[in-house]
Formats: C-alpha cells, structure tokens, sequence
C-alpha cells in the first residue's frame, strides 16, 4: 500500500513541475511584452519568436527566475515531507499494534492474569452482633453505713470471693452485743419460769395450788422461749450485718470504674451501686440472621453439627476470636424479620470487650474440591456472567461462566471454567473479543 501511494504521489510531482513551469514561462512572456502594442508588433517583427520551453531572458530576469524556482522546490519538498510522514506514521502505529514485527509481542494489551485453582470454600451467613457478658453484676450495698475502704483497683481482675470494700462495722458491732446482752437476760427468765412451772407441777396433784396457777406458768415458760428465740435471732442478724460490712465479689470478672469513693454514706436503696463486674471469660456475641436462613441452620443442629461462628471487626477485615454457636433465641422479631442467636467464645487473650460492636460469620456448610477464581475477575453485564480467557495463542476471548458460593477474595464458579485455566483478572477495560495480550500470572491467595 505503501508503494502505491509513493508512486501515486511522484506522478503527481511530475504532472505538478509540468504545470509550473508552464505558468512561468507564460507570466514572463507577459512581462516582456506589457509596454505597449506597437512595441510587441515591433519587436515580434524584428526577432524570432522564442519557444517558451528556452526562453531567453537578460541576466537580471534568469536570476530572478532562479529564486522563484528555490522557493517553489523548497515548498513542495516540505509538502512532501509532511505528506510521507504522515503516511509513515498511520502505517508504523498499524505495524505495532498487530504484532508486524517478528520475534517481539509489538501492540499486545498487558494483563495480569490467574489460574482458576481447585480448593475449598465455606458457605457463611453473615450477621451483625454485639459482645454480650454472661454474667454483668452491680455491686449494692446490703446495709447503711459509710464505706471506709475499698480494696480493688479499677479495671482489675477480680475472683469470686475476693474483698472489694469495707462499710464501718462498729455500729453493728454494738447492736451484736446489745443482742446478745438481752438474750442472757431473758434466758434467765426462762429459766426461773422453768422452776416455778416444775414446783407447780409437783403441788397440783396435793392440791396445794390450783389448776389455774400452773396453766398460767406454762404459758409464761413457753411465753419467755420466744422471747429467747426473737433474742438469738437478733444476735444472727446482727453478725450478718457484720458480714454485710465487708463486701466480696459474687463473680470471677472485671471490675469497672469506682462509683463510690471512701467515706461516703451508703445504703441499700442507692441505685448506682459501688461497682459493676463483668465476667470476660468465657464471653459471648448475641448477633441477629435473616428469618429465611434459619431452616438451614436448625437443618445442621438437628443432626448435631457443631456450627463455627467467627467475630470480625467492623470493617470485616480482621477476625478478632473464634467461636462457636451456643443457642438460638425461642423467637423471631416480626418488626425486623431476623432471629437472635448466641455465640461463645472462650476471649483467652481479652480480644473480645463488652459491648463491642461485631460482624458474626456463621459456617453453615464446607464445600471441598471446588473451582476457585478470584471475585477481581468476575465480570457482569445486564445479560450475562463472565470472565476474559486467555487462549494458548496469548488472546483474551469472553466466557460465560455460573458463580456459586462468595466467600471473601474467592468465588466459586460452577460451570464454564475448570482448574488450571487462566482468566484476566486487571486490565479488562482495555480487552474485547481476540484481543492479544501480554499477561503477568499472579498466585491466588
């Protein structure tokens, strides 16, 4: 094509020269006879007439002709000059975007590409959830009295039965002896009355006493038991005040900030408390699922399949513990449509803190031996799923392929691939049917 348009292009030189000087010669002409009628008739009848291809023309005129003659070549060598670089260049680009060049892969688009592998895939469900302690205590106190030392330090981990604070025992400490003063008073009474009922039962069958006397004292006997009775109560709620004034922890957990600082007067009405202890370990996520994918989960409890629930942070990106799902609330939420279900997690490192927020994933079901690609390339149109193949011939071609399960990076495809097939996985926007391409292969994570 090249050869065509050069020969094309000299004709037209040629044929251009011919034109030009042509023109030439007949503007000089001209100017020699433009001084009058009479003078060209003269001068027509005194010398031969000139062939215009030879003219002969004074010195001035031939060199004058010679600059106009430059100038005209140097512009049609420029007009050439543009016209073959710019059939040079369309033609050099065409050479390189297919390849003309032997040896080298010239206008190839460059991808990066991935072997579709064979592996495993689990099958999630995905919920949102919240870190739930299984047990969370508000230490109250049980009696009224000021609070004189506190033993835990704030944020500490605290044992059952481990002292927290102290409430100032002397108070009960003088009700315990008042107590106990007042029951040896009347166990006294009671046992003089115990005398007299004995005298009595031994004068009524002599007559000496009546009947009366002796029924009265057998009241009185009983009558001073009771009060024995309320007088040893008294002395055991006393010693339980006493052990109320030294208050101990009911959980293995930690402790929270300090709600009370020594020397404050207490009661047991206070509703802030002293302090709040959450058990951390073990420690569990309540999350919520979709009402629809709760018959495949009661599905896999029935046939006693213990189900993995892994805890990731708010961005999904991180998994923070590993667990396991416990139990499943006993009722659906009709507002929203979702059911709460309850997760335990062991938390030896402390990952898990109360009340964080969370992203629960559910293993429902492992699927093994399966095709894998990465999601990066999957395309989808309005009409269809597919994927840019890379033939042995180092060309893209489109493949409809059938996505299974999601997972993270990874997606399984189900029919249109198989294992060890390479698929494009950056650089498509630059791709369409036949495309040749210079790939890099990448491993797939």
């Amino acid at each position: 094509m090249s050869v065509t348009r050069g020969a094309a292009l000299t004709q037209w030189w040629e044929k251009t020269e011919i034109k030009l000087s042509c023109s030439l010669h007949s503007i000089e002409d001209r100017n020699m006879s433009t001084p009058s009628t009479i003078e060209r008739k003269e001068e027509a009848q005194v010398q031969p007439r000139i062939s215009p291809s030879l003219p002969e023309l004074p010195g001035k005129e031939r060199k004058r002709r010679w600059w106009i003659w430059l100038l005209v070549v140097a512009v049609l060598a420029f007009a050439v000059y543009r016209i073959r670089k710019g059939m040079v260049a369309p033609q050099a680009a065409n050479a390189t975007a297919a390849g003309s060049v032997p040896g080298r892969n010239y206008g190839a688009v460059p991808v990066v590409a991935v072997q579709a592998s064979k592996g495993d895939i689990g099958v999630y469900f995905t919920g949102l959830g919240a870190v739930t302690p299984v047990y969370t205590v508000t230490i109250q106190s049980q009696i009224a009295g000021y609070l004189m030392q506190v033993f835990y330090k704030e944020g500490q981990i605290v044992h059952k039965g481990d002292p927290l604070a102290e409430i100032d025992p002397r108070p009960y400490q003088v009700m315990l002896e008042n107590a106990q003063a007042g029951l040896l008073r009347d166990q006294a009474n009671l046992d003089n009355a115990k005398v007299d009922l004995q005298r009595y039962q031994t004068l009524v069958p002599l007559h000496a006493v009546p009947e009366q006397q002796l029924a009265t004292q057998e009241a009185l006997v009983k009558s001073d038991e009771g009060v024995v009775a309320a007088d040893q109560a008294q002395i055991d709620t006393a010693k339980l005040d006493l052990v109320y004034c030294r208050i101990t922890a009911p959980i293995t957990g930690r402790v929270g900030l300090r709600l009370v600082d020594p020397g404050n007067y207490v009661t047991p009405a206070q509703s802030t408390g002293l302090v709040v202890i959450t058990q951390i370990q073990p420690i569990t996520v309540i999350f919520t699922l979709p009402e629809d994918q709760l018959p495949a989960i009661m599905e896999r409890l029935r046939v006693g399949t213990r189900l993995r629930v892994d805890a990731y942070d708010r961005d999904m990106t991180k998994r923070i513990a590993q667990g396991w799902l416990e139990t499943i609330d006993n009722q659906i939420d009709p507002t929203t449509g979702t059911v709460k279900l309850r997760a335990n997690y062991d938390n030896r490192n402390g990952a898990l803190f109360p009340n964080q927020f969370v992203n629960c994933k559910l293993l429902v079901e492992e699927k093994t031996g399966v095709t894998l690609i990465p999601t990066a390339a999957v395309q989808r149109n309005s009409q269809m799923t597919y994927v840019f193949l890379v033939k042995p011939d180092s060309t893209a071609t489109i493949r409809n392929i059938t996505i299974g399960t999601l997972e993270g990076d990874e997606s399984e495809v189900t029919s249109g691939l198989a294992p060890g097939d390479e698929v494009v996985m950056t650089g498509v926007d630059r791709l369409q049917e036949g495309t040749k391409v210079r790939f890099q292969k990448t491993k797939q994570k």
